[in-house]
């Protein structure tokens, strides 16, 4: 059995840097990942590539040759991975081994994650193959800057999670770049009726029914719910002096183990036991 991240969000969330980080604490930790490009556009990377779309297709050659723009390109590179799924990509899994741990670099397009069928298919055909996936949503921290762009961000990994039906684990980005975390604590465990407050002071009366229907879904059924990830951090939260979390941020070993946990890694692992007796001489 193989396990895999499949890293999506919107463009600009920090997947790559994400991507980049992880394979630093693994390589520092002495534990084996495999990081896919398939994002067509890509051009420069901070981590050595496993596997890479551009091998199949570019989005440049598409754009000169057919005469696309980047988004139009784009989905059309995306299309021909479909396409290839059996050929391709088959070829290239064919490569690693059943307990191997391959994270997947996505594109940004949030359309391919919300309602075109390429990337379910994709995991459908990762799944066969005898995966098991998380997926892993990014959100840029400074996007939540008010409830309206939460609620926002919510639906976005909402109907990501009901389009790919899979684990997933959100996470909100660049935590080391907020200036004021207390705007982003506010979001990682709201009230909702302060929620439902805020929404309909912002919206016209028209929506409120909306925003009820809004809030339920975030907070009566759990539905989604944000980690946020701070780079910089060594351990798994921080603390102040009574035992609280001082700053609402966690490291990439928590993440990396909360998505471990998702897709049972490690758990048909043999146990490796140790011999303390002395070696008796002949």
């Amino acid at each position: 059995m193989g396990y895999a991240q499949l890293v999506i969000g919107p463009a600009g969330s920090g997947k790559s840097t994400y991507c980049s980080s992880l394979h630093q604490h693994c390589e520092t930790t002495r534990r084996t990942i495999h990081i896919v490009n398939l994002d067509p556009a890509a051009e420069n990377f901070d981590y050595p590539v496993a596997m890479d779309i551009r091998e199949l297709i570019s989005l440049d050659d598409v754009m000169e040759e057919l005469g696309l723009g980047p988004n139009g390109g784009l989905m059309y590179c995306m299309e021909h991975l479909e396409e290839n799924l059996d050929e391709w990509l088959t070829e290239e899994l064919d490569n690693y081994l059943d307990d191997d741990y391959l994270v997947f670099d996505c594109p940004g397009q949030i359309e391919l994650f919300s309602h075109v069928p390429v990337v379910k298919n994709f995991v459908e055909h990762l799944r066969r193959k005898n995966f098991n996936v998380c997926v892993v949503y990014l959100l840029d921290s400074q996007f939540i800057t008010d409830v309206t762009k939460f609620i926002s961000g919510c639906m976005s990994s909402l109907s990501a999670m009901v389009q790919l039906e899979l684990p997933h684990v959100n996470i909100l980005s660049k935590m080391d770049l907020v200036t004021n975390k207390k705007d982003v604590e506010n979001y990682l465990d709201p009230e909702p009726q302060l929620l439902l407050a805020e929404l309909n002071q912002r919206m016209a009366p028209q929506f409120q029914k909306l925003n009820k229907s809004l809030i339920e879904v975030v907070d009566q059924y759990s539905m989604v719910s944000f980690l946020p990830l701070d780079l910089r951090k060594e351990s798994s939260f921080s603390f102040n002096g009574k035992d609280q979390y001082s700053l609402p941020s966690c490291s990439i070993q928590y993440i990396l183990s909360q998505i471990d946990n998702c897709i049972q890694y490690g758990e048909d692992a043999d146990v490796k036991v140790k011999n303390f007796d002395p070696e008796e001489d002949d």
